[in-house]
């Protein structure tokens, strides 16, 4: 059995939210394997199916930059040390013309080697050294991703950024002609689902049949291995599942969620109410969301002597 060390059951907890002695059962159960054991838990009902990213902190800001016309989006996180740099007016600059910039570049690489918009003797990644110098911290350009509507493509790009730069999300929806996409009523919901993102962090989809087959088949095997399906026969045990797996695939997908501001209908029904005013076929193409530090592993002050200890004691 490969040893399971304090480090390891400290990721484990930090991707699960589960306890201490939960999460070193689930990687003893799975020989150390990470993955498996949140599946693991998943079975054991000790985490939910959602992300617990809110337990991972970074400093810094997620911001946005949306061309004039509609047809470019960037969406950008830029971390720093403390909250108190994060508020800074020369860091919010820096972020606001780092997301301008990010409209032509293809990699962080790539943006960090060009000429920065505000001083074009410098590149960016000597404007970020400079700026590391004047306010005293760490700051990484971690990651970007800018949409743009296919040349021909009728639509918009617009974005939502919420809890004052921890959340953000992008998104590009479609439209069939320009006076469409210039309509009110079809840019109004190309924000209200950006919005509706935001406030629903589960979501990964647009729609159900956006799911790939690997994580359909991922879900069934979780459900077919909870404990309270094992005394039951296997026809009824499938009726089980897949009722569940429906239930689960609508709340990874942003069409079948409620819509935030009239939750008496779902988001694929706002959707065909604008479809009707516009009075031609649109769709929510795709979208992406960033919560700042996502995935960063923050220190913790004596969290490794509360696994040790814990891990110890058992």
């Amino acid at each position: 059995m490969a040893e399971i060390s304090a480090k390891l059951v400290q990721d484990l907890r930090q991707k699960t939210g589960a306890g201490i002695l939960d999460c070193k059962k689930a990687l003893k159960e799975t020989d150390g394997d990470i993955e498996q054991a949140i599946d693991w838990l998943r079975k054991k009902n000790l985490v939910s199916a959602g992300k617990k990213s809110d337990r991972i902190a970074a400093e810094g800001l997620v911001d946005t930059y949306i061309q004039p016309d509609g047809r470019v989006g960037v969406l950008i996180e830029v971390n720093c040390q403390t909250d108190f740099v994060a508020r800074n007016e020369a860091f919010k600059a820096l972020v606001k013309n780092l997301a301008k910039q990010a409209a032509t570049a293809d990699s962080v690489e790539s943006l960090l080697a060009q000429p920065y918009i505000e001083d074009e003797s410098l590149t960016v990644e000597e404007f970020i050294k400079q700026s590391i110098v004047n306010l005293g911290e760490n700051i990484q350009l971690r990651r970007f991703v800018n949409f743009a509507l296919a040349e021909g493509t009728p639509g918009v790009v617009d974005s939502y950024i919420h809890t004052g730069g921890r959340v953000g999300v992008l998104v590009e929806a479609n439209s069939q002609t320009e006076s469409a996409a210039a309509n009110e009523e079809f840019q109004n919901l190309a924000r209200n689902a950006a919005m509706q993102v935001a406030a629903c962090p589960n979501v990964e989809y647009v729609s159900v049949d956006q799911i790939p087959d690997e994580v359909v088949q991922k879900e069934k095997d979780i459900e077919m291995g909870r404990d309270d399906l094992g005394n039951k026969p296997q026809n009824i045990k499938e009726k089980i599942v897949q009722g569940r797996i429906e239930k689960r695939l609508k709340e990874l997908t942003l069409l079948d969620q409620p819509y935030i501001r009239d939750q008496s209908i779902s988001v694929e029904d706002l959707v065909k109410q604008v479809k009707g005013k516009v009075g031609e076929d649109i769709q929510v193409r795709r979208f992406i969301r960033y919560v700042l530090g996502e995935g960063i592993e923050k220190q913790e002050s004596n969290f490794a002597d509360e696994v040790a200890a814990q891990m110890g004691s058992k």
